[in-house]
């Protein structure tokens, strides 16, 4: 395994590197399929998503920006835009719950000390869950299961400005707790 941060990997991938897209797949694989089976909630998919998500890597390595923001941001990106488009392909979206036991995935991501991307991504996730549960849950709606503002009005049965409102001051205390961490 190579001991390269996620730069010098994305930059030895786009060269043919296949040791340095594995030794990224291990870093990163259960932060994406973590994500995967949060936005689908099937295992399988989620399997699925993530290969995929870690072919395109593959394909499109070069296309990495370091100004817009770290490797894992883009592979998280990444790994919600595919898994959005398997739901779309299979014309289906995963049940909306109102439980919060569908997050025991995220308790496999190492603990604070360990990386500082991996902290990160850590926090987002307590982040979101130290929201209100209104603007919780209208973000959770947009981000995990792709619903637009008007399908997201239109499920919790609110009219449109107030999702807007939700939506507006729960992206805007993300922003303020992540700015901090």
């Amino acid at each position: 395994m190579l001991n390269l941060d996620d730069l010098e990997l994305i930059q030895r991938i786009s060269s043919g590197d296949e040791n340095a897209f594995l030794s990224l797949y291990d870093r990163h694989a259960s932060h994406v399929f973590a994500l995967a089976l949060r936005i689908l909630g099937d295992p399988g998919a989620a399997d699925e998503v993530t290969q995929d998500t870690f072919l395109k890597l593959w394909k499109r390595s070069d296309h990495y920006q370091a100004a817009l923001g770290t490797v894992i941001t883009w592979l998280l990106t990444i790994t919600r835009h595919t898994a959005l488009d398997h739901l779309r392909s299979e014309a289906r979206r995963p049940p909306i719950t109102h439980s919060l036991e569908d997050g025991d995935q995220w308790l496999d991501i190492p603990a604070a000390e360990s990386a500082t991307e991996e902290s990160r991504w850590r926090s987002m996730y307590f982040a979101v869950q130290s929201l209100p549960d209104d603007q919780r849950h209208v973000i959770e709606l947009a981000y995990y299961h792709g619903l637009s503002q008007s399908e997201i009005a239109e499920e919790l049965k609110w009219p449109l400005g107030t999702v807007k409102t939700r939506l507006r001051a729960g992206m805007e205390s993300l922003r303020r707790v992540w700015n901090k961490a």
